[in-house]
């Protein structure tokens, strides 16, 4: 899987490397969960400036992360969405409903500090 998913502190950093097929996002979800559950993290991030596309699949996917990380006592924080996958996702109506997003990990782990 193109993704490293790292713990640190409290949280959980998840860094996509390149594009994903709709498999390799199940897989993701998947093991963020598994993670989440596992070292009782506060917060997940996922960094996503390598994707040059998130379309409606991997939008729910996230979404669906987030909620359940909700639901286990933690906030997710999407990174690094380049802008023009920002304009496209706002073109197509697609959202992060749910999901905090911040400009970069840095700014992500200040938004989960907070």
């Amino acid at each position: 899987m193109p993704v490293s998913i790292l713990k640190q502190r409290h949280y959980l950093i998840a860094s996509v490397q390149s594009a994903l097929t709709d498999t390799e996002v199940l897989e993701l979800r998947d093991a963020l969960l598994a993670e989440l559950a596992k070292h009782r993290s506060r917060g997940i991030i996922i960094d996503v400036a390598a994707l040059d596309v998130i379309d409606s699949f991997v939008s729910r996917s996230l979404t669906t992360v987030a909620r359940t990380g909700t639901l286990r006592g933690a906030r997710t924080v999407i990174v690094g969405i380049q802008p023009e996958v920002a304009v496209a996702m706002s073109h197509f109506g697609l959202g992060l409903e749910a999901v905090d997003t911040a400009l970069d990990l840095e700014a992500g782990i200040e938004l989960l500090d907070r």
